[in-house]
């Protein structure tokens, strides 16, 4: 039997600097009797997806090593090929990975592409950019581009610019179209979720599934600021949904008009700006991935 051909696509800058040890571990930890090996790294912004894409007509397993935006990259660049994606989580929130249960320890995870199983999850469009864990609009995207521009990563860094903007974050009007309606919200932020979370167990989406073939749309309305808390503790215990600032719903496709042009979002935490109006449709199980 042939060896399984891996390629990992590291993120040299992810988190907080957990890939530097990686190619020590995976020379000690990753069965070379049924698997070949090499490493590559990435130098800046869509570099991954480029390498994914290469890589996806000659390798069966394309490791992301980094975080969700790491992911990203490279599950646009294998969608709807043979390639299988697997994770070695060392970003900052790690979103997918936690709601795949895939161990956050290097070595676990690195023991996983052994002989882990393979899913196959969804992947959603947006516009012309592509997410298999969240993208949104509102107060996540402008804390992602807040974020992305602080220079320190972390999740302490993430903390503080979010209190930071709670303060001062005006809520706008958003139009969704779905599945035959249409309505018009004003609302802090809109999630569109195909996994379960942000990162760090903050769960914005319980009960999302991410092979249903369905979009979580999660709409958070205006509320008071002294809810803050309460809607933190719901966050990370799993009980979003029962706040009655909360609308959410599912759906294969929705299309959203911003009353502001361009549109500030964030595409698995990487913030981006698209003209409106935004078109989201997911693509059923078209990403494989190695899970527990």
């Amino acid at each position: 039997m042939s060896k399984k051909k891996i390629l990992f696509i590291i993120n040299p800058i992810s988190g907080l600097g957990k890939q530097k040890t990686i190619e020590k571990q995976a020379e000690k930890i990753i069965d070379k009797t049924i698997c070949d090996f090499s490493f590559a790294y990435t130098k800046g912004p869509r570099h991954a997806t480029e390498i994914a894409r290469n890589a996806s007509f000659d390798h069966d397993v394309v490791v992301a090593v980094g975080g969700d935006g790491t992911i990203n990259e490279i599950a646009l660049g294998i969608k709807d090929t043979s390639a299988t994606l697997a994770i070695v989580p060392t970003g900052s929130g790690n979103g997918l990975a936690r709601c795949l249960n895939i161990p956050l320890n290097i070595s676990k995870a690195l023991s996983l592409i052994n002989y882990g199983a393979t899913k196959s999850i969804d992947a959603v469009s947006i516009n012309n950019n592509l997410f298999v864990n969240l993208a949104g609009i509102g107060f996540d995207a402008e804390v992602g581009h807040l974020f992305a521009s602080n220079g320190k990563r972390g999740g302490l860094s993430y903390v503080n610019i979010v209190a930071s903007e709670l303060q001062k974050y005006k809520p706008q009007k958003y139009t969704l179209e779905w599945d035959g309606k249409k309505e018009t919200f004003k609302a802090f932020l809109v999630s569109f979720a195909n996994s379960t979370q942000y990162g760090n167990n903050a769960l914005i989406a319980p009960e999302a599934k991410v092979d249903d073939g369905l979009l979580d749309v999660c709409i958070l309305k205006e509320f008071p600021l002294f809810i803050s808390p309460v809607l933190a503790i719901r966050l990370f215990s799993g009980t979003i949904n029962d706040s009655p600032y909360i609308h959410s719903f599912q759906t294969k496709h929705i299309v959203v008009q911003s009353e502001k042009d361009p549109i500030k979002i964030h595409v698995d935490g990487e913030p981006l700006f698209t003209m409106g109006p935004l078109h989201i449709e997911v693509h059923h199980k078209s990403v494989k991935v190695i899970v527990p």
